[in-house]
């Protein structure tokens, strides 16, 4: 089993060029499951349930995201009500499990490929510098005794590179892959940890390369030089596509690779 994850969308550049490539990618690599984080994908701050659908639209199966999730006000009510619609495709968009009990929506989705292989996909935030939220690695135990599929992908979202790597030690045997995002910049440390756990700290933007971290670099200069607030606006031009696929043994769930992706135009 074949599994493509692509890194934080972001803006309308992340969106064309996930538009204009993930069919390719899916039929280059024989991908039975695609998921994306998509938290940065409306201008850079937030997703919206039209955006979320023209990604499904592309058979982008999941949506991950974090802490941008609530950044338009339009989604809350959309997860809101997918809870009680099982079969809504507000359920496949995924906000972090470890947000405090009560807020909209989901940190896990259980689902089918087409081959009719179990699959869930979890959705954790970081606590180093991402403020005061549950205990992600608590939160991904008491999750994992609720999953009967053995194919499982967790997203962490999270700024420290310690607390992702520590994660992924924690989950490895226990989960297919665990595979960073939020801080954009892609990292050369993908492997399969020796009990069969795919693992990189971060897969990448997806989104402006021009920029920082997506931004307009004049923007995010001023900001430093004079640490005023300013109003972040995308950034345009070298649009990359960040991804890894996973390969992994659909009965045990265990990866046998992971390879890193990036497409540049």
């Amino acid at each position: 089993m074949r599994i493509l994850f692509i890194g934080d969308i972001f803006g309308r550049p992340g969106r064309t060029i996930v538009r204009d490539h993930v069919r390719e990618l899916q039929s280059q690599y024989n991908i039975d499951l695609t998921i994306a984080n998509g938290e940065n994908a409306a201008g850079g701050f937030g997703i919206t349930p039209a955006i979320a659908e023209e990604l499904f639209d592309l058979a982008i199966e999941v949506i991950t995201t974090g802490n941008h999730v609530w950044d338009k006000r339009e989604l809350i009510d959309y997860l809101s009500a997918g809870l009680s619609h099982p079969d809504t495709a507000a359920r496949r968009i995924l906000r972090p499990a470890n947000f405090p009990a009560g807020a909209p929506g989901s940190g896990l989705y259980e689902g089918k490929t087409r081959d009719g292989v179990g699959y869930a996909v979890i959705n954790l935030q970081g606590r180093v510098f991402m403020g005061n939220i549950d205990d992600p690695f608590r939160v991904a135990d008491e999750l994992l005794k609720r999953i009967t599929a053995k194919v499982i992908l967790v997203d962490i979202h999270a700024e420290a590179t310690s607390e992702k790597v520590a994660l992924g030690w924690y989950l490895d045997g226990r989960v297919t892959a665990v595979i960073g995002t939020h801080t954009h910049i892609p990292t050369a440390d993908e492997r399969v940890l020796p009990k069969g756990t795919a693992y990189q700290t971060d897969v990448g933007m997806t989104g402006p390369w021009n920029g920082v971290i997506g931004i307009q670099k004049e923007l995010i200069i001023n900001r430093f030089l004079n640490n005023m607030p300013t109003r972040f606006e995308a950034a345009s031009g070298d649009t990359r596509l960040c991804a890894v696929v996973i390969e992994c043994d659909a009965r045990t769930g265990l990866a046998r690779s992971i390879e890193r992706i990036m497409i540049n135009e």
